[in-house]
């Protein structure tokens, strides 16, 4: 299984606004941190709000945050969030009746057990425990270079 550019950039601009989590996050920034385009981000951005894993503030100071505390926020919340598809094989499509096997394969009951795990995993880890384990992440994505914008209105 292969997970879409969609869930990497999302959990990178998860990532991103749980290492600023002081200050409201902004898409160009975003965007130049790793190099994507906004309108991307843009995109991304709609399904984790409507989720409830991000929100936007509107406004000429506005931007975007974490909607809730990075350590509440699974990778499963992510994946389930920005993935369209689970389908492993044919046979987990809902027109897979053309094999007489589909209700009683071997295959399709090993590739079921192998996506809980995988989704058993991804349930462990929250965007935070990501941004604990670089400690030079503010650096790394150039936050230290940015003005809060609480800075920008005094």
């Amino acid at each position: 299984m292969r997970l879409t550019r969609q869930t990497n950039y999302a959990v990178r601009m998860l990532m991103y606004c749980a290492a600023d989590s002081e200050n409201l996050s902004r898409i160009p920034d975003i965007a130049k941190a790793y190099s994507v385009s906004e309108l991307f981000l843009f995109k991304i951005l709609q399904p984790l709000a409507k989720a409830g894993i991000m929100e936007t503030v509107r406004g000429r100071n506005g931007g975007v945050r974490l909607a809730r505390p990075a350590n509440e926020i699974t990778l499963l919340d992510v994946v389930r969030t920005t993935e369209d598809n689970f389908a492993m094989a044919e046979c987990f499509e809902n027109d897979a009746s053309e094999c007489p096997l589909v209700d009683s394969c071997g295959l399709n009951s090993a590739l079921r057990r192998a996506l809980n795990a995988f989704f058993d995993v991804l349930s462990e880890y929250t965007i935070d425990d990501l941004v604990k384990a670089r400690p030079d992440i503010n650096a790394l994505l150039g936050l230290d270079e940015l003005i809060p914008a609480s800075a920008t209105n005094s």
